[in-house]
């Protein structure tokens, strides 16, 4: 997403401070989670590099995300179809293209039946509020349904068809609303992972870093956010990632030394595992903060 790159120095220099000059001494914290091996130098096991976006992600990255926590399947979480005729004013719609987006790649895991093509139509009909081209949408469309067992092949058409939009978005002068639907898609892609993945009374710990991590993505979206607080709607949003980032900022994310690869062109870390000083309570903070947020958003 070209997005991004209006942000990479200040996420680089963020990642840096996170990652080197707060590594404390084994005695100063006691990690609540960890998934670094006990017998890890950090490069000893090359193979075993696990990736963590900082960056803003776009729907179809997301999924990629949700495949390799194996999100459970739930249709009845998502936002229903049925809403989009509700969304009467632009922000509400701009910011249900985002969570309808990634609705569908949560549904496109787990194959692509009639219940993936409503959403897809949905996406469609929402943005054709927004002034957005048919054309952006409707031919992706078409393709999809003349060969709907192809993943590839629709995930490819799909993140085709967001980059146009945001493309179409920022050419017309309303950035905003594409800075609207990128908040709405992590605020979904949370919910979906809070919900779905995390279990308070059990957490996995490759659960736990992968929320945990969403600290570097949120320092993403407020700084993208930045942008365009022209729009009342997007101040009044800002302010509440603000007041969710707090839960983030109350624990740190630690890297074994020399384990820590920083990829600047897909925007992304590789490490063998991290130590996490989060707690249950914080984490069950953020999953509620979450999903009262994301009725909000819903709701119309």
């Amino acid at each position: 997403m070209k997005s991004r790159l209006f942000f990479l120095p200040i996420i680089i220099t963020v990642i840096a401070i996170s990652c080197k000059q707060k590594t404390p001494e084994k005695d100063t914290f006691t990690p609540s989670f960890s998934t670094l091996r006990s017998d890890s130098s950090g490069t000893s096991y090359p193979n075993a590099k696990k990736e963590t976006y900082y960056g803003l992600l776009t729907p179809v990255e997301i999924c990629v995300i949700f495949n390799r926590l194996a999100v459970p399947y739930s249709s009845a979480i998502l936002n229903p179809t049925s809403n989009r005729d509700l969304y009467l004013s632009n922000s509400k719609a701009s910011i249900n293209t985002g969570i309808y987006g990634v609705d569908f790649g949560y549904l496109k895991m787990f194959g692509i039946g009639q219940e993936a093509i409503d959403y897809m139509v949905t996406i469609r009909d929402i943005s054709n509020k927004l002034g957005i081209p048919d054309n952006l949408l409707m031919e992706p469309l078409k393709r999809v349904q003349n060969d709907i067992s192809d993943i590839d092949t629709i995930t490819s058409l799909m993140e085709s068809a967001y980059t146009g939009i945001e493309d179409h978005l920022r050419l017309s002068g309303r950035e905003s609303t594409a800075g609207l639907m990128v908040m709405g898609g992590w605020v979904e892609a949370m919910y979906i992972a809070t919900q779905l993945v995390y279990n308070p009374v059990n957490p996995d710990p490759e659960v736990v870093q992968k929320i945990s991590e969403q600290k570097y993505t949120l320092t993403s979206l407020l700084s993208f956010m930045k942008n365009y607080y022209d729009d009342p709607v997007v101040v009044y949003y800002t302010k509440k990632l603000k007041y969710l980032k707090n839960y983030f900022d109350t624990f740190e994310i630690y890297f074994k030394k020399g384990d820590l690869e920083i990829d600047t062109l897909k925007q992304v870390l590789r490490s063998s595992g991290a130590k996490m000083t989060v707690s249950v309570e914080t984490l069950n903070k953020i999953r509620d903060y979450v999903a009262k947020l994301r009725t909000e958003m819903a709701t119309p």
